[in-house]
């Protein structure tokens, strides 16, 4: 098919315009997601919005977004890259996933200039939740950060509304349609300028059954129209306000990849990592990662 071909056209396009950093950034590609380290430097506590799903916390043994060890300080980050660097002769990618909102946290940037100045040749990387991303953009240029993943689990505000609680935004708490309405503008803008700042973009959905099944779709389009490369659905962790909520079965999580893989590229072998993660992904042994099919995680 005509489209087809210029689907596939447009994501090389791309693909080509940021390989330097697509070809080795392990959560941008399936070959690197095997070779390539990557760290997690968990110096972001704070977040500024509240999600239905979340649970952050001091946790060793959970393996899930939001868990680390121990908070770290920006010194104490770089030192903590220094020591993976030595470790890991692979080490491609330090990134800031958390536990919180990276770019609510003074310290993330202050954590992107030490790195960057002592290991330029090392890509930065930001997982976002896009509200400061339009505000922040220069401050993320200025760390050298090359690459950033925004978390858009929906475009409708009113199904927006049912996943995230509020939003805090420049002083002001929003809530309910309000406040997703202002999330979900924001990162849409958030996509354009970094793909205008030349930053590769992923974008992360959280597949809620029942709630946001039918905004995938919808994600995919805008993003892709903005400018962002590559998508990862991944599944609900029913934690919170969620607790009692079934997760996607493979099945759900296939049929969102088919129709989202219409408008963009889908990147399916994420392992929902802690802030505080360090080592290549694909090698990591967690009994989580051999529960499920690979349309869950790899085994």
């Amino acid at each position: 098919m005509p489209e087809e071909r210029l689907k596939n056209k447009a994501w090389k396009e791309v693909g080509s315009k940021f390989s330097h950093i697509t070809s080795v950034h392990p959560c941008y590609n399936e070959e690197a997601h095997f070779k390539s380290a990557r760290i997690h430097l968990p110096v972001a506590p704070k977040c500024n919005i509240q999600c239905k799903f979340c649970s952050r916390g001091l946790d060793k043994c959970a393996y899930r977004p939001g868990t680390y060890s121990h908070l770290l300080k920006p010194k104490e980050a770089l030192e903590r890259v220094r020591e993976a660097r030595e470790k890991y002769k692979t080490l491609k990618v330090v990134g800031i996933a958390g536990p919180g909102e990276p770019l609510f946290n003074i310290e993330t940037f202050e954590t992107m200039g030490l790195v960057n100045k002592e290991f330029p040749e090392l890509y930065k990387c930001i997982a976002s939740n896009g509200l400061l991303l339009p505000k922040k953009i220069d401050m993320l240029k200025e760390a050298n950060v090359g690459s950033i993943t925004v978390t858009i689990n929906g475009i409708d505000p009113i199904v927006v509304s049912q996943i995230v609680s509020w939003v805090i935004y420049e002083g002001k708490l929003y809530d309910g349609e309000k406040g997703a309405r202002k999330l979900i503008e924001n990162q849409l803008k958030g996509i354009e300028v970094a793909v205008e700042a030349e930053m590769a973009v992923k974008v992360n959905t959280v597949l809620i059954p029942g709630i946001n099944t039918g905004q995938v779709g919808e994600i995919a389009r805008e993003a892709s129209e903005r400018g962002a490369w590559i998508m990862n659905i991944i599944p609900l962790i029913p934690l919170n306000q969620f607790s009692d909520h079934e997760a996607p079965t493979c099945e759900d999580l296939k049929h969102a990849r088919e129709v989202a893989g219409k408008y963009m590229k889908q990147f399916r072998l994420c392992k929902q990592c802690r802030a505080d993660s360090c080592g290549i992904p694909g090698q990591e042994d967690h009994s989580r990662s051999r529960t499920f099919d690979s349309e869950y995680f790899h085994g």
